[in-house]
């Protein structure tokens, strides 16, 4: 009886999640792709180098595109986009400020640099989560 009442915690159950989609907006072209990255890690946040646990999609470019992350356990997440317009799947820098368009969930403000995590987050718990990204570009 007592392994019947502990069997889902000896098999692993997992807490609900659920799906995160991204709408992005705002592109300028057509040209290359979208590189887009999710992350719960503050750390990770924008580039995802430093979160092996980062979801990366790689779409080419349409404007109203959707990205669909899948389900994902709940917690505290954010995205960023790059539209790699010469698919050479980097952001390309002029002055220390990118060249090709950018954004982040939530639209979260840029200033003199990427946004922090904290104005990316957004909470997942377990209904599906959308988000509307605009691109925006500095040349």
């Amino acid at each position: 009886m007592i392994l019947l009442v502990c069997l889902p915690m000896l098999v692993g159950a997992s807490l609900p999640g659920a799906d995160i989609s991204v709408t992005v907006t705002g592109l300028r072209s057509a040209k290359g792709q979208v590189l887009a990255c999710l992350t719960m890690a503050k750390r990770g946040f924008p580039d995802c180098t430093h979160d092996p646990a980062a979801r990366h999609l790689v779409m080419p470019a349409v404007n109203g595109m959707k990205l669909d992350f899948g389900p994902v356990p709940p917690g505290l997440y954010a995205v960023s986009l790059l539209h790699d317009e010469n698919g050479n799947s980097k952001a390309d820098m002029f002055l220390m400020m990118p060249r090709e368009g950018f954004g982040f969930s939530r639209d979260a403000p840029v200033r003199f640099g990427p946004p922090s995590f904290k104005d990316a987050a957004f909470t997942v718990a377990d209904q599906p989560v959308s988000q509307t990204i605009r691109m925006r570009y500095m040349f």
